[in-house]
C-alpha cells in the first residue's frame, strides 16, 4: 500500500497537467472539428517560454506568458487554414515543423534547459504551504487548481454565444455561414483559446519537472487523443460537464497506464507503442463492441 499511494499521487499530478491539453483538443476536436497537429510543437512552446520566464526570476508571469505564446500559434495556425487556404491538417504539421525552430530559438539555441536552482511557481507554492499536512502535495494542489480554473471556463465559455458559435461550426459550418456567422472567426478564436490550454500545460510540466527539452512535447497530440477517446468511453453523457469531465478522467487514466508500465521497469523506449496501442483499443474497442453479436451468432453457427 505504500508503494501504491505515491505510484497514485503521481498518475494523478501527471494525468490532471497533461489533461489541459485534453482539454484543448476536446475543444479543437471535438467541438470544432478541427485535428491541429501543432499541438506537440505548441505544448514545447509553452515548456520552453514557462522555463525561459522562470529562470529570468519571474515564475508567475511565465504562466501568462507561456499562455500568450500559445494563443499566438493558435492564431497562425488558424490564418493558415483560413486565410491561405492550406488544409487543416497541413497547417498544423506546417506550424509543428516552424515551431522547433522557434523554441530552440526560445531556449538560447540550446536543446536543454535546467531549473534545478530555479524558483518556480511549485517551489513558491511549497515555500508557502512548507509545514503543513498539505506540504507534500504542492504539486497536486497546483495542478488541481489549473485544471479546475480551465473546466470551469471552458464549460462556461462553451455557452457563450461565440462558443455556441464554435460548436455549431464544428456541426455544420454551411448552416453557419447561413446564419450570418463568420466561421473563419469562430474556428480562430477556437484555436487560440484551445492553444493556450496547450501552452499552460507544458509550462507547468516543465516547471513540475524542473527541466524541458527540445522533444518535451513529442507525442502530446497521440496522448492527448487517447485521453480524451478514454474519457468518452468512460462517460458517454452529452451534457458539457460530463464531457469535460470525461477529458480529465481519461487522461487520469492514460497517465496512470504509463505510470504503472514504468513501474514495471518497461523501456522509455517502449511508452511511445504503449501509447499508440491505447489509442486503437480506444478507437476500435467500440466498433468490435458493437460486432460482436454478429461474430457470436457466426461462431454459433460453425459450431451446428
Amino acid at each position: 500500500m505504500g508503494t501504491l499511494l505515491p505510484l497514485f499521487q503521481t498518475a494523478l499530478e501527471l494525468g490532471l497537467i497533461s489533461s489541459l491539453t485534453v482539454l484543448a483538443l476536446f475543444l479543437s476536436y471535438s467541438m470544432l472539428n478541427v485535428c491541429d497537429l501543432s499541438t506537440d510543437g505548441c505544448f514545447t512552446l509553452g515548456a520552453a517560454i514557462g522555463a525561459v520566464m522562470a529562470i529570468s526570476g519571474h515564475p508567475y508571469l511565465s504562466i501568462p506568458a507561456a499562455m500568450l505564446a500559445g494563443v499566438l500559434s493558435g492564431f497562425i495556425t488558424a490564418f493558415l487554414q483560413t486565410k491561405m487556404g492550406v488544409d487543416s491538417l497541413l497547417a498544423g504539421i506546417i506550424m509543428n515543423t516552424a515551431l522547433y525552430s522557434v523554441n530552440i530559438a526560445v531556449m538560447g539555441g540550446s536543446s536543454l534547459l535546467n531549473m534545478n536552482k530555479t524558483e518556480t511557481v511549485f517551489t513558491k507554492v511549497q515555500s508557502v504551504i512548507e509545514g503543513s499536512v498539505f506540504a507534500e502535495s504542492y504539486k497536486l494542489i497546483i495542478a488541481t487548481t489549473a485544471v479546475i480554473a480551465v473546466a470551469a471556463f471552458l464549460y462556461l465559455f462553451l455557452k457563450t454565444r461565440i462558443g455556441l458559435a464554435i460548436r455549431a461550426t464544428g456541426n455544420n459550418p454551411e448552416m453557419v455561414r447561413s446564419s450570418s456567422i463568420n466561421p473563419v472567426m469562430t474556428t480562430i478564436v477556437g484555436l487560440c483559446v484551445s492553444n493556450s490550454f496547450t501552452a499552460l500545460s507544458g509550462c507547468l510540466l516543465a516547471q513540475s519537472q524542473k527541466s524541458v527539452n527540445i522533444d518535451i512535447g513529442s507525442g502530446m497530440v497521440t496522448i492527448a487523443l487517447a485521453s480524451l477517446l478514454i474519457g468518452s468511453t468512460f462517460i458517454k453523457s452529452r451534457r458539457m460537464g460530463f464531457r469535460i469531465m470525461g477529458t480529465i478522467l481519461g487522461a487520469f487514466l492514460f497517465r496512470l497506464v504509463y505510470t504503472v508500465a514504468l513501474r514495471f521497469n518497461m523501456p522509455a523506449y517502449m511508452l511511445k507503442l504503449v501509447s499508440s496501442v491505447i489509442v486503437i483499443i480506444a478507437i476500435s474497442g467500440p466498433y468490435l463492441k458493437s460486432k460482436y453479436p454478429e461474430f457470436a451468432r457466426r461462431l454459433e453457427k460453425k459450431k451446428c
